[in-house]
């Protein structure tokens, strides 16, 4: 099985469309809507429950569903942090260090089940599910972070983008620069381009009193869901035009 999109530029683009989109839709269902955390995430888990099993039972890499499968993730981490760090009162820095340790057994139940942590090829059905969930649960970490950052670190939602925009620039650096093993870099880049969307939603949807630009859920939402279909269309329109490669992270 290869069902992996090369990790390119336009990989991490979508990625943190998406992950910002999954901010503003998950604040837009619990907050705007008024359905609340709990129930939130409950609908939210089975949409991903049930994007990830047409990812599972595919046979290739099909643009549209990858990325609903990871918009469905990002979606359902922000209600799910949101229910730890608020509604259950743990708080975000305890909150984003209960997530650090779930996501740390994670990677080491699939290291010693005896699948690669690989990103870039699927060769075994287990594989495949400990992938999904590393991926669902950085982006719980990840909402849980950025939060941190924009409320309680004092540095604001601008603050707190541009200092995990940064930490994303010294990790590109240590992909061409060092010889870390390019899975661990993807990994540590994935995590932090969830909180780095999720800082970024908050910056689109707060009032201009809380430092951001007063777009709204709604808005936002909107915005963000039309640039990443187009996106995901221009990728499928060449994934259909050329074969694609395999791209080695050693």
């Amino acid at each position: 099985m290869n069902k992996l999109p090369q990790i390119t530029l336009a990989f991490w683009v979508m990625k943190i469309c998406a992950t910002t989109l999954g901010e503003t839709a998950g604040d837009l269902l619990s907050m705007t809507l008024n359905v609340g955390y709990a129930v939130s995430s409950m609908v939210l888990i089975s949409v991903f429950l049930l994007t990830l099993l047409g990812q599972l039972f595919s046979r290739r890499y099909h643009p549209m569903l990858y990325w609903l499968v990871i918009l469905s993730t990002s979606t359902a981490g922000t209600t799910m942090s949101d229910f730890m760090d608020r509604t259950l009162g743990l708080g975000y820095a305890s909150g984003s260090a209960i997530l650090i340790g779930i996501l740390l057994l994670t990677f080491l139940v699939w290291r010693l089940s005896g699948n690669p942590l690989d990103v870039t090829r699927i060769k075994t059905r287990s594989g495949e599910i400990f992938y999904w969930v590393a991926i669902l649960f950085s982006n719980t970490l990840g909402t849980a972070l950025g939060d941190y950052l924009a409320d309680d670190s004092g540095l604001g939602f601008a603050g707190g983008a541009l200092l995990i925009g940064s930490t994303i620039a010294l990790v590109v650096l240590a992909r061409y620069w060092t010889r870390i093993p390019g899975v661990v870099l993807f990994w540590v880049a994935f995590v932090l381009t969830r909180p780095f969307g999720a800082t970024l939603g908050d910056f689109l949807t707060q009032p201009h009193e809380k430092g951001g630009l007063d777009f709204g859920t709604v808005g936002s939402s909107a915005v963000l869901g039309g640039v990443l279909l187009v996106l995901v269309l221009m990728a499928t329109w060449y994934q259909e035009r050329e074969p694609r490669g395999a791209l080695e992270m050693s």
